[in-house]
């Protein structure tokens, strides 16, 4: 199997930045990519937000398996303890949801500084996961269009931003990343399915042919149907190419080509509402 590849430094200096971040904020909101909930969570973020509050999203709901979502939202809420909360991008109907919900896990810190005698301010919230699972659009949902900075807060790194979300939230506008420290190799070929690692870290014809061979072991006839593959014809990246006519020069077949045009047709949704994630 082909290695993939990060960096340590890279990893270090995204470690001490979120950390930073999550020092001057109230509450944590993890995006996760609901086609793969586990492989997209960060296996040490209880020692990262050490006692923060967090609301977990199982975003880009829109095109995971609708019945899997559910049960991952139950088996998740079990194993965390945090409210779980299923979004997209394309609609805002959750938007109310994850509002109160924010303010819910804030209180308990408003209030502390209420009794301290400060005065009350906004709960102070920030969106964090691993790349590409959705963050930007889940803060600019939250945004909306009315967006209103506050500028820098007493106290806080001059260089963070604050959107005022409503009277009682202000939500940090950058997204924390959390880094893709993953010595687990099956979760870091889950993530380049997803495009949640560069491209510059594995090889595509590699990762196409694993992402072929666990989408068979799941939806078994998938790949063949939507490629119209023979029967008797093998799945891979090879005779795809061949049935689509990709081709280079001697007339081999373009498996370059291929494994990325499958792995676009995947993260497009076009092979359907796909979970790779299986709950064990």
């Amino acid at each position: 199997m082909e290695h993939i590849h990060w960096y340590p430094g890279h990893i270090a200096k995204a470690e001490k930045k979120l950390k930073e971040q999550i020092n001057i904020v109230d509450v944590i909101i993890e995006v996760l990519d609901a086609r793969i909930p586990v492989s997209s969570s960060y296996p040490d973020i209880e020692k990262l937000i050490k006692d923060k509050p967090r609301l977990i999203l199982l975003n880009k709901s829109d095109l995971a398996q609708a019945e899997k979502t559910k049960v991952w939202l139950k088996v998740i809420k079990e194993k965390t303890k945090c409210s779980v909360i299923e979004t997209c991008s394309s609609d805002n109907k959750d938007l109310s949801k994850i509002l109160n919900k924010v303010t819910e896990l804030g209180q308990p810190k408003i209030i502390k500084l209420v009794q301290k005698g400060l005065l009350p301010r906004p709960v102070r919230v920030m969106v964090v996961g691993m790349p590409n699972v959705g963050k930007s659009s889940i803060i600019n949902k939250l945004i909306k269009k009315s967006k209103a900075k506050t500028g820098a807060k007493a106290g806080v790194t001059r260089e963070q931003q604050w959107v005022r979300i409503n009277p009682k939230i202000d939500l940090l506008d950058t997204p924390g990343i959390i880094p893709l420290k993953q010595e687990d190799q099956k979760k870091a070929y889950k993530l380049a399915f997803v495009d949640s690692i560069g491209e510059n870290a594995y090889d595509v014809e590699a990762v196409a042919e694993i992402f072929i061979k666990n989408v068979n072991e799941i939806y078994p006839d998938l790949i063949r149907d939507y490629y119209k593959l023979e029967d008797t014809d093998d799945v891979n990246t090879h005779n795809i190419a061949l049935k689509r006519n990709w081709i280079v020069q001697g007339g081999k077949a373009d498996t370059k080509r291929c494994a990325q045009n499958i792995l676009n047709d995947f993260r497009l949704g076009r092979l359907g509402k796909l979970t790779l994630d299986i709950y064990e």
